[in-house]
């Protein structure tokens, strides 16, 4: 299986693309980034560009690929409503859309997070547009798309927020979340058991396209 990797520099991101590094099912890794992620591997190959609106210059290396791991996100907090949705809904659409025409056999893996409101007409602002960017990406022509809704995420192996003080954080509640992790399954998940997930659902399927942690964690 080849894939292509957004958000790989993220603490999500670091997890999926540990784990597809050290699968032996995933062949090749792309990583499509602003800026060098510092890894090196020989599965693993970057392709730096700009502006995430606009794939025209690159669509070539974007062909052949069998999976897409989209891992971009940003979080709501202090931001406007028009920023927001183009962070989230414009910039993931557009990747979408061209990895939609050049792979028609794509799976499609985005990763949401728990509370996303699929019907677009709650009272958050964060969860009408992901819930839109959901039903969207459901409707494009890929061989499957997937919505990953974690709750809380343990990092482990050494992956990080890009966030000094999360890390601070993680690092003092890291025996409560391992703690939680097993006692919550419904509730928290780990880095290695999302990026683990979001493989085996590429590459083998799963009956809903929308998995909340209780799924993440039974795969």
């Amino acid at each position: 299986m080849k894939v292509i990797l957004f958000g790989g520099s993220g603490m999500v991101g670091q997890g999926v693309l540990r784990e597809c590094l050290i699968d032996a099912s995933v062949e090749a890794v792309l990583s499509v980034g602003r800026s060098s992620l510092g890894v090196q591997h020989p599965k693993l190959r970057e392709l730096l560009h700009q502006d995430f609106t606009d794939y025209s210059a690159i669509e070539p290396q974007l062909a052949g690929y069998d999976a897409c791991f989209f891992c971009l996100g940003v979080s709501s907090i202090g931001m406007d409503a028009e920023r927001y949705r183009h962070l989230t809904y414009d910039i993931t659409m557009a990747a979408a859309q061209t990895l939609a025409r050049l792979n028609p056999g794509m799976v499609f893996t985005y990763v949401t997070g728990r509370g996303t409101d699929s019907t677009e007409q709650g009272s958050l602002m964060w969860a009408r547009v992901k819930g839109k960017t959901e039903n969207d990406l459901l409707k494009l022509p890929f061989k499957a798309a997937y919505m990953f809704r974690p709750a809380g995420i343990q990092p482990l192996h050494g992956v990080r927020s890009k966030t000094g003080w999360i890390n601070a954080v993680y690092a003092v509640t890291a025996p409560l979340l391992a703690y939680m992790v097993r006692a919550t399954p419904n509730h928290m998940t780990t880095s290695e058991r999302l990026g683990r997930a979001m493989i085996k659902v590429a590459r083998d399927g799963y009956p809903r396209p929308i998995l909340e942690s209780e799924d993440i964690n039974a795969i």
